[in-house]
């Protein structure tokens, strides 16, 4: 039996030790799994960006909704407009005068003109002064023609002397209403009257009262009327 020398040994140890691996029975090379950490935030600022996006998106949107609302807002207000100043120029003109016509038992302390609801004047006498005017112009100038509503309040302070002192304690309230027409190429003057109704034997506490006055005139006429001057010239 041979025996081997320790060199020969060491060198098929050698050998042995230096074979590769075999491969795999099916010839097929080794599969190697790579696992990858997710990115996680590169994926939350992926998201955010997309989220972005949509708001920008949703309120340009909503920004030209707006614009198209005001636009179609102006094209009406300016139809509105044009067909407003269309009527007026139509030549349809109000003139709304306040006459006092009470005697000497009754001082005017205060009138209120509306037109259509809308407040147009209020006169408060402070220093005596209103109620020693005659006639008064209330409003003057171009209205939309149709019908119209006039309201009043005139308040009257007895000022009786004599046998008719008593008047003094009464404070008279007085309101009316009145409807008129307003035509184109026409002035419509309106005129409301406070004045004493009944006769001798009226008592004088029912005696305050008020009236209206309604003419129409041509407008031409009417501006002359309404200008003084426009005689002298």
């Amino acid at each position: 039996m041979y025996r081997l020398s320790p060199l020969l040994l060491m060198l098929a140890v050698s050998f042995a030790v230096a074979q590769p691996t075999p491969p795999a029975a099916d010839g097929a090379p080794t599969a190697v799994s790579v696992e990858k950490t997710p990115d996680v935030k590169g994926a939350a600022s992926s998201d955010t960006d997309a989220a972005y996006e949509v708001k920008i998106g949703g309120l340009e949107s909503r920004v030209n909704e707006l614009k198209e609302k005001v636009f179609r807002s102006k094209t009406r207000l300016a139809i509105l407009k044009e067909s407003v100043l269309s009527s007026t120029i139509a030549g349809a003109e109000a003139r709304i005068l306040h006459r006092n016509e009470m005697g000497s038992s009754f001082k005017l302390e205060k009138v209120t003109y509306s037109l259509d609801g809308t407040p147009i004047r209020t006169l408060v006498d402070q220093d005596g002064s209103l109620d020693e005017q005659e006639e008064v112009e209330i409003l003057s100038g171009p209205i939309v023609p149709g019908n119209h509503s006039l309201s009043v309040v005139m308040v009257y302070r007895g000022n009786g002397y004599g046998i008719f002192t008593y008047l003094r304690g009464y404070v008279f309230n007085l309101r009316s209403s009145h409807t008129f027409h307003a035509e184109e190429g026409k002035l419509v003057r309106v005129k409301a009257v406070g004045y004493e109704k009944g006769g001798m034997t009226t008592d004088l506490k029912d005696r305050p009262d008020i009236r209206f006055d309604t003419e129409f005139v041509d407008a031409t006429r009417g501006a002359r009327a309404a200008d003084p001057a426009s005689d002298a010239r």
